[in-house]
């Protein structure tokens, strides 16, 4: 009974996006303190689920997120749209109408191949994303086009999690990574937020005026508040030119021989060690000498767990 419920709250959720606590203490004759240990556990699940207090609050789900390719076999979906259909002949709920409808846009959606944009295939989640990243990338690009405010919950590379209201400008995309450009109500100014640290989207509903800005405003080279840079050099051999290519781009390598070099600023955060270290023994830290012992620290560590 527990899961059918959450599943069911799960349902309520997609088709209104926002529901208070004791709406559904009422509906599925559960206490509020179930409730909100339900809410719990779908987010330990990974569904972006957040809790709002006050007169406006509520259990909400992020507007990114749908139900994940599969989740149901299409004779499943067939069965669940029947029942709800006669059920709702009787009531006409508009929210189940909405339940519905989303439903039948589910199984819409899995019989089409979303990922064309024209002639351009762009996937931008990790393998296995089952399309959530390319749902929370739709999200950000209606909002820009339609001057929709967002509220989101923004998580640092501490950790931290701070819920910040963003009017969104424009989509960046640098190596590989999709952020978005945004004026930011918490900071009182321009942001670039990385899409991947956007934990849940929630639409507002509150329109906004777009501010001028020029290309040279977007801050292309390091994006993050008090972000720290290393200027490296490094030695390349042909085996890890094309990960050097596509990672430090190629007008950054100077070939002399059979060896490449490459002479480029960096930021220093938590993933430069293993971004160096997944190119394998053909490319190596010529300097500074503080980046070389940091990489050969964590060889080290990374033998002794391997060799136990």
């Amino acid at each position: 009974m527990k899961y059918q419920i959450m599943v069911a709250m799960l349902i309520d959720l997609l088709s209104q996006r926002k529901l208070s606590a004791k709406y559904f203490a009422e509906k599925y004759g559960i206490s509020m303190r179930s409730v909100y240990r339900y809410a719990d556990e779908m987010t330990v699940a990974g569904i972006p689920i957040d809790v709002l207090q006050g007169s406006k609050g509520g259990i909400c789900i992020s507007d990114a997120y749908k139900l994940p390719k599969g989740f149901m076999t299409k004779e499943e979906y067939a069965k669940a749209i029947d029942c709800m259909i006669a059920i709702n002949g009787q009531l006409s709920d508009p929210v189940l109408s909405a339940a519905i409808a989303k439903l039948s846009a589910q199984v819409k959606a899995e019989k089409l191949d979303t990922t064309l944009s024209g002639n351009i295939l762009v996937d931008s989640g990790t393998w296995g994303d089952i399309n959530r990243f390319s749902d929370k990338l739709t999200l950000f690009e209606r909002a820009i086009d339609e001057c929709e405010q967002i509220k989101i919950d923004y998580v640092s590379r501490e950790g931290e999690h701070t819920e910040r209201v963003i009017f969104p400008h424009l989509l960046v995309f640098k190596q590989n990574i999709w952020y978005v450009y945004a004026h930011c109500t918490l900071r009182k100014t321009f942001r670039l937020f990385k899409l991947g640290r956007i934990r849940s989207a929630i639409k507002t509903g509150t329109l906004f005026e777009k501010r001028d800005f020029r290309r040279e405003d977007v801050p292309l080279n390091f994006p993050f508040e008090n972000t720290k840079t290393v200027d490296a050099v490094f030695e390349i051999m042909p085996e890890s030119l094309p990960f050097a290519e596509e990672w430090l781009g190629i007008e950054n390598i100077l070939t002399s021989g059979q060896t490449h070099y490459a002479q480029t600023t960096l930021p220093d955060d938590e993933a430069l060690i293993g971004k160096i270290l997944s190119a394998g023994a053909g490319f190596k830290v010529l300097s500074p000498e503080s980046l070389a012992e940091r990489v050969r620290a964590e060889a080290e560590t990374l033998l002794a767990q391997y060799c136990k």
